[in-house]
């Protein structure tokens, strides 16, 4: 089979051999190699095998950079954890969730200075829907749940499934960044709770002890519970650092409800496994009424894989990790700015860079439909987010970077008119 122009072999354009097993296992070596172009198409996976009936991107050639995963395998200590498990043969129900317990509060005290006690954790069925059982738990139908917009499309989603209302409270934009304008925010009276994303996806911030703080007396002034997803914390750029809410603020543990997971950090997000972390009794007690009234149970290979994940190993994949995405985001970066009229927000944390085409001048279907059309990449679209989300669109740096180098050429030729 002939290699794509532009492409690297394995890339996007090679069609992979008949039967070729994407999941095939590899070399313990190569496993940080992140260059590795792994063939992902075919795997029943949605970021690339979902592209084209979404966005109209070809298959054959067209560059996912929409569904928030990597294109790399977790580390070692991880794929060893499965293979024990099929080794063994039987996948009885789990139990005995000490190591698990233990592995959680261990990595977040080395990571993060962060104790926790293991009775504050549960597990969900990853963070969409932790965050959907805090809306179940903590509000009721006609309530308003306060968003920090544009923020993760999901949370909106499930807000309005759940017959609540979105209380969108617009970030604003200064010296290029997003900040909070918490004292001209004006809620309404059925205003319960507040759903913070930290770091904040889709803008890329880390936001600071102060800002954090500021959040939590906002929380207390509008009597809001106040959930702070934290499930990007382990991605953060050279030179940031994030600092979790009940460390910045730990005034507000009596309304304060944590969400974290191994998921994003290791490229394990179909395992769904996440942890709604509640320290104060009593909204611990209300949690855990709703989650057995919901037979909730968690899945054991989603458990033996984060189990896995927080350990000295996994924390140098991670060092590694954040060092080629740091590079990408660089390369990509470098790109955007060589185009007239588009701008990439600075990217302090997760991997996904949020780029604004205002500057253009262009309608959103047009400078759409030339990066999907065009230049074949499939991205999130601004509005999805929320106001102040409408002239921007979202890429996946989480890809080996010769996919990154493709991608950004393709872009130049785009918007070559602009150049």
């Amino acid at each position: 089979m002939a290699k794509a122009a532009g492409l690297p072999a394995g890339a996007p354009g090679v069609a992979p051999a008949p039967g070729a097993a994407s999941l095939a296992p590899v070399s313990r070596e190569r496993r940080m190699d992140f260059d590795e172009v792994i063939e992902r198409r075919g795997s029943h996976c949605m970021k690339w095998d979902m592209m084209e009936a979404r966005y109209g991107v070809p298959a054959a050639d067209g560059i996912p950079m929409w569904v928030a995963d990597m294109d790399f395998r977790p580390p070692d200590c991880v794929q060893a954890a499965l293979q024990a498990m099929l080794d063994h043969g039987i996948y009885g129900y789990f139990g005995d969730d000490a190591a698990y317990l233990d592995a959680i509060g261990w990595w977040m005290a080395t990571r993060h200075g962060w104790e926790v006690a293991p009775e504050w954790i549960f597990t969900t069925h990853g963070l969409v829907n932790g965050t959907a059982l805090c809306i179940d738990t903590w509000t009721q139908p006609g309530d308003g749940v306060v968003l920090f917009t544009p923020v993760y499309h999901a949370f909106a989603r499930v807000i309005r499934a759940a017959g609540r209302a979105v209380i969108e409270c617009p970030l604003v934009q200064q010296d290029g960044r997003y900040v909070m304008d918490l004292d001209g925010y004006d809620l309404p009276a059925h205003a319960r709770m507040l759903l913070f994303c930290s770091p904040h996806n889709p803008g890329g911030r880390v936001w600071s002890v102060e800002e954090q703080r500021a959040v939590a007396e906002f929380a207390a002034r509008h009597d809001l519970i106040l959930v702070s997803d934290e499930i990007h914390h382990d991605l953060v750029m050279p030179g940031y650092r994030h600092v979790p809410m009940p460390l910045a603020a730990p005034e507000s543990h009596g309304r304060l409800v944590m969400l974290t997971a191994a998921t994003k950090t290791f490229n394990i997000a179909g395992a769904h496994v996440g942890n709604v972390i509640v320290p104060d009794p009593a909204l611990r007690a209300a949690f855990a009424r709703k989650t057995a009234a919901l037979g909730i149970s968690p899945n054991s290979f989603g458990l033996h894989m984060a189990t896995a994940a927080y350990s000295p190993e996994g924390a140098a994949w991670l060092e590694a990790l954040v060092a080629y995405l740091d590079g990408n985001r660089r390369v990509f970066d470098a790109a955007i700015a060589g185009i007239p009229g588009l701008r990439s927000m600075p990217l302090e944390a997760t991997y996904l860079a949020w780029v604004d085409f205002a500057g253009t001048g262009m309608a959103a279907e047009e400078f759409r439909a030339r990066v999907e059309a065009d230049a074949r990449i499939a991205t999130s679209h601004g509005d999805t987010f929320g106001a102040g989300g409408e002239s921007f669109l979202r890429f996946n740096l989480a890809t080996p970077r010769a996919l990154v180098e493709e991608a950004a050429g393709r872009l130049r030729r785009a918007f070559a008119d602009l150049q």
